[in-house]
């Protein structure tokens, strides 16, 4: 019997100061059963960063097909792809041919700047291509703040985040490795 994915509400209050986005968000996020808490925040992390009322999370992990979270603009066209994590160059390849713009947020700490000097080369000329790099220890420090209904506000000014539920929050300064 397959396991089934847990699901997470949460009610995102979003002052976007970089892009005067200031807007309450109530999100669903479904967690696979091979996701963990620290992937997961890391997607609602990204989704705050890009907040729009078409944003949408796509299958995720089950489906190789399609972005952890994208952006339909109003003809249909993929505006936005976000990937997680450390996607192949195939993958980021066949995005940005998809995609107007492509996000990848890797948060793995030492094992993503392996994975960026492996893959730089080869796809540092996708020019609709942006990759942050999460300081180390930025997802578990996230995923502290888990649980399956969540109040969270979210500040974001100059490249920082900072997510709270009230009582703990978390700082997270958006490394950028490369940049469109």
């Amino acid at each position: 019997m397959a396991l089934k994915a847990t699901i997470f509400k949460a009610q995102l209050q979003i002052a976007d100061m970089d892009r005067h986005h200031y807007q309450d968000h109530h999100v669903t996020l479904a967690r696979h059963p091979s996701e963990n808490d620290e992937r997961m925040m890391v997607r609602l992390l990204a989704y705050a960063l890009y907040a729009d009322e078409r944003l949408d999370f796509g299958k995720g992990l089950c489906d190789d097909e399609t972005p952890d979270i994208c952006l339909m603009n109003l003809t249909g066209e993929m505006a936005l792809w976000i990937e997680l994590g450390q996607p192949d160059e195939k993958r980021l390849r066949k995005a940005c041919s998809r995609a107007a713009r492509v996000v990848v947020v890797t948060y793995s700490g030492n094992s993503a700047d392996i994975w960026w000097d492996q893959i730089k080369g080869k796809v540092g000329r996708l020019e609709n291509l942006t990759v942050y790099k999460l300081p180390n220890g930025t997802a578990a420090d996230l995923a502290k703040l888990a649980q399956r209904s969540m109040q969270l506000q979210c500040t974001i000014q100059e490249a920082q985040v900072w997510l709270t539920d009230g009582a703990e929050t978390v700082q997270v300064d958006m490394a950028t490795a490369k940049v469109m």
